[in-house]
């Protein structure tokens, strides 16, 4: 058994399938890359995995659990951790409170959740910035900082919606150090991802989405000849 599952998922809004029958898995200390083109679904599969839609149909199970249907605290309770697409920062709040405040979920103690942030911001190379206020961060700042907080509610699984987006080379290869790192934890990642030279190189897996559909799930070389893949990034003449 997997550690996250998913199992023939479908997201229905209305008369609209952003997902249809999605099934792949993901193991312990395992990264896989979540790829598609624009509107492929792919942001939405990670809101049915962290509760934040309930699937239309199928289930999604986390070690044998079945976590589909429940809302997002106790999917994080459980063991799911996200980022955002676009980051979400407490703006009237310094960097190390952002982080204190996910480390709350699992310590009960003010002083104890205050250690853990300030370890999961050293982590991610943060550490001098822990009394900064979160407003004056970069995007490369804001995308670690975000890491930090969702690593502090202690996940069994990750999911990175697009942390490379708005980097510059420099940026991206230290957030794939940080990725890599989270691997070495044994905290599994699945990551949403369009800069794939930055999640190509690492990845375990691939599992690419198109249409709403799983069109392909293998190894980065095995999906990157696939001529389905091909066909949904560039054009069946590309």
């Amino acid at each position: 058994m997997s550690l996250l599952e998913l199992h023939s998922v479908s997201k229905r809004f209305g008369g609209l399938v952003a997902n249809q029958g999605v099934s792949f898995a993901v193991d312990a200390s395992q990264i896989v890359g979540l790829i598609g083109p624009n509107g492929a679904g792919k942001t939405t599969t990670f809101n049915c995995v962290a509760g934040f839609y309930a699937p239309t149909s199928g289930t999604i199970t986390l070690d044998g659990r079945t976590i589909s249907g429940l809302p997002p605290e106790d999917c994080a309770r459980a063991g799911i951790g996200r980022t955002f697409q676009v980051a979400r920062t407490f703006t009237s709040m310094t960097t190390g409170e952002n982080v204190l405040a996910a480390a709350l979920l699992h310590q009960k103690r003010v002083a104890a959740a205050r250690v853990e942030a300030l370890g999961w911001l050293a982590f991610v190379g943060l550490e001098r910035l822990a009394d900064r206020p979160a407003a004056s961060l970069t995007i490369s700042e804001q995308r670690r900082m975000a890491v930090a907080r969702a690593l502090a509610i202690e996940p069994r699984v990750l999911l990175m919606d697009e942390v490379m987006a708005g980097l510059n080379p420099s940026e991206v290869r230290e957030m794939v150090a940080v990725v890599l790192r989270i691997r070495e934890r044994g905290i599994a990642c699945l990551v949403v991802e369009h800069v794939l030279e930055g999640i190509m190189p690492i990845a375990d897996r691939i599992v690419v989405l198109d249409r709403g559909m799983k069109i392909a799930d293998g190894t980065p070389a095995e999906v990157s000849s696939d001529p389905a893949v091909i066909s949904a990034y560039l054009g069946d003449e590309g």
